[in-house]
């Protein structure tokens, strides 16, 4: 395989452009580049036949494994029909059936209605758009601002980088984008004058893009409790949190929320298509029918009957293998695992999401050059791990499918990785 590996990185250094990648180090070091070619429930094979555990689940996509038969015969049963149809001015029975399901995990009289696109960003974007459309049309134009949380992440589009916190990825767009207030907590949040304000904007317990920072215990149903009282819609960014990874299917649900919008992507389809839905009130919707009231938005592939098709089959798998009701007891296992190899080092850890942050001896950062984080992740893969660092808290978010064998072998690969870079043998 090595001719073949070796040209698909030529092509790939001639003409490929990765996100969030400085293409320059990455063309420039041919031993960092892998090419990924299989995958089997929660390991993955390169090109050169070395197997790895999927330690972020694909960029935190992946559930139930890779190649898992149900979601494979679903897509084939959908392939023999028909691979996509417009959802313009159509329907299609896989869309009818997913919207259905999505609802259904809410109470009857709350999140009712389902728009579908392609991803986090797009989920994210659509919710924005109506949150600023259903304003216009109600009566209350001058509610034009949106608050979202300092270091928040929200996507890439440009109405959802306006969102994002972290001034690397999006200060040099800010000036295109929409009106945002940021804070930093609820007493920054309740200090506003809401009478302006169309939404606020949340990853619900834990911020994945801010080395997963974890909210306060009760916040969540403290900022429903705001908005209720000031008109305030609640949007709800579930595209990392959503589909079991805090250990409920919604993060929202542990503290009894219900949000005025839902965003889901990522793992709604299993990682296996690219999928996007966002979920909001019938009161909401009802405000949109008629000409002058049309959302005018859409993506030639929404509701593509193959992402509904394999999304249906995920939530099957769901409920065949009570995949819920194991998480406590193997999200347990996970955090304790993780404290007893890391005892030293800062954990934030949410259902099967964690991240542990690399720190000096003195409990100090480390200099931002010295790329700890990027360093212990490249470690990793001489032990068989495959994940991605946020600066330096290493990101360990595997599918919820992982054994406790396998749980055991992603964590002690890290762990010896991170002693590898911190104490380096001559």
């Amino acid at each position: 395989m090595k001719d073949e590996t070796a040209q698909w990185l030529r092509d790939d250094a001639r003409h490929c452009w990765h996100p969030f990648t400085d293409q320059r180090a990455w063309c420039g070091d041919e031993a960092e580049r892998l090419v990924l070619v299989r995958g089997e429930g929660v390991w993955l094979w390169d090109s050169e036949k070395r197997r790895y555990f999927d330690g972020n689940s694909s960029i935190w996509t992946n559930i139930h494994g890779h190649s898992h038969p149900l979601l494979n015969a679903a897509l084939k049963r959908q392939l023999e029909q028909v691979a996509h149809t417009s959802y313009l001015g159509f329907a299609n029975p896989r869309a009818s059936e997913l919207a259905a399901r999505l609802c259904s995990f809410f109470p009857h009289d709350s999140l009712t209605r389902v728009f579908f696109s392609d991803d986090g960003s797009t989920a994210v974007e659509c919710a924005v758009k109506m949150a600023l459309q259903y304003r216009m049309q109600s009566g209350e134009a001058q509610r034009t601002r949106l608050v979202a949380f300092d270091q928040a992440y929200h996507g890439d589009t440009m109405g959802a980088a306006s969102l994002g916190g972290v001034s690397l990825f999006f200060e040099r767009f800010r000036k295109f984008g929409m009106p945002v207030t940021f804070v930093r907590d609820l007493e920054e949040l309740r200090a506003l004058d809401a009478t302006d304000i169309a939404a606020v904007i949340i990853e619900p317990l834990i911020q994945g893009v801010n080395q997963m920072h974890l909210w306060p215990e009760g916040m969540l149903r403290a900022l429903r409790a705001w908005c209720d009282d000031t008109g305030v819609h609640l949007i709800l960014d579930e595209v990392m949190t959503g589909f079991g990874r805090t250990g409920t299917m919604f993060a929202c649900q542990q503290e009894a929320v219900v949000p005025d919008f839902l965003c889901l992507a990522k793992g709604l389809t299993g990682g296996y298509m690219p999928l996007a839905a966002t979920m909001t009130t019938e009161a909401i919707y009802r405000t949109f029918e008629g000409p002058e009231s049309v959302f005018y938005y859409g993506h030639s592939y929404t509701a593509n009957p193959l992402g509904c098709a394999v999304a249906l089959a995920s939530l099957d798998v769901f409920a065949r293998d009570q995949v819920l009701e194991q998480m406590p007891e193997k999200s347990a296992l996970f955090s304790a695992l993780l404290r007893q190899a890391f005892p030293t080092m800062p954990l934030r850890i949410c259902g099967l999401i964690a991240g542990i942050e690399m720190r000096q001896a003195n409990g100090l950062p480390h200099p931002a050059a010295q790329r700890m984080g990027a360093r212990a992740c490249l470690a990793a893969r001489t032990y068989g791990l495959l994940t991605r660092p946020i600066r330096d808290t290493l990101v360990l978010m595997p599918p919820l499918c992982s054994t406790e064998d396998e749980l055991r072998f992603a964590i002690e690969a890290l762990r010896q990785a991170v002693d590898d870079v911190l104490h380096p043998r001559s």
